[in-house]
């Protein structure tokens, strides 16, 4: 698969810049660049990513417990080895959404009592021994874990916040601010900061004026979440839980 710098290489009009997207306003900044007309966000992990078993990311290849999108910092082994239970049941119930993290984490602990838990079949073990057998029927009883475990080594949730706000300050009166997410969690922020931005007086309803001057700083373009069509999830499964959501800056 070409790298983007490959693909677009002969695009006058592109520019690669590698870095955190949630740096954004910031990147753009240091080009000179202080208004921009549209910004379009794909929120998580790529395919590509998820496809090459090295960096660890699925629980279906044999590979070193890594996680990491930027390749440096903590890695997944470092907070699987690292954390105590309770860091590790938040972690595991709150990005993941599992209700069967207090006996995963404690799976978990108990197993690296043994040895360094250092690879992604070994952590899917792992899980997959401490949930019920009828969760093991109902697709990969570990996807919600390395979720988890992906957000909380990447940061994910916090990068999407600051990139939101940044993107949203970048653009001028007209722009808009497209964004794919694709889970839950992700979705959520993104309905949630957007749904600020179109709030206007936040005063209480009995006062005869308003004293707070908060006005509206966005209009939605999509009322609700634009979703793949059957053609599009023939072509690309990956895309069943996608959600993009727009708003247009006032």
């Amino acid at each position: 698969m070409p790298s983007v710098a490959e693909r677009f290489k002969k695009n006058e009009n592109s520019i690669i810049i590698k870095g955190n997207f949630a740096d954004i306003k910031e990147l753009l900044n240091e080009r000179g660049v202080g208004r921009v007309d549209g910004v379009l966000l794909d929120i998580g992990v790529s395919s590509h990513q998820l496809d090459t078993p090295e960096r660890g990311f699925s629980f279906h290849e044999d590979a070193p417990l890594d996680m990491r999108m930027s390749q440096s910092g903590q890695s997944a082994e470092d907070l699987v080895n690292g954390l105590s239970c309770d860091e590790l049941k938040k972690i595991i119930f709150e990005y993941g959404e599992e209700k069967y993290a207090p006996a995963i984490a404690r799976g978990i602990v108990a197993e690296r009592e043994k040895g360094r838990i250092t690879s992604t079949l070994q952590l899917a073990e792992i899980i997959k021994s401490n949930v019920p057998q009828r969760v093991r029927r109902d697709g990969h009883p570990a996807r919600k874990t390395f979720q988890a475990i992906r957000i909380a080594v990447n940061r994910e949730l916090e990068a999407l916040e600051r990139g939101l706000d940044g993107a949203f300050e970048l653009l001028g009166s007209g722009g808009r601010l497209a964004v794919i997410t694709f889970h839950s969690l992700e979705d959520r922020l993104v309905k949630r900061k957007m749904a600020g931005w179109y709030q206007g007086c936040t005063c209480p309803k009995d006062f005869p004026v308003c004293v707070c001057g908060n006005t509206p700083k966005a209009v939605p373009v999509t009322k609700k979440p634009v979703c793949a069509n059957e053609t599009e999830l023939a072509l690309n499964p990956r895309a069943r839980s996608a959600k993009l959501r727009i708003c247009e800056k006032i």
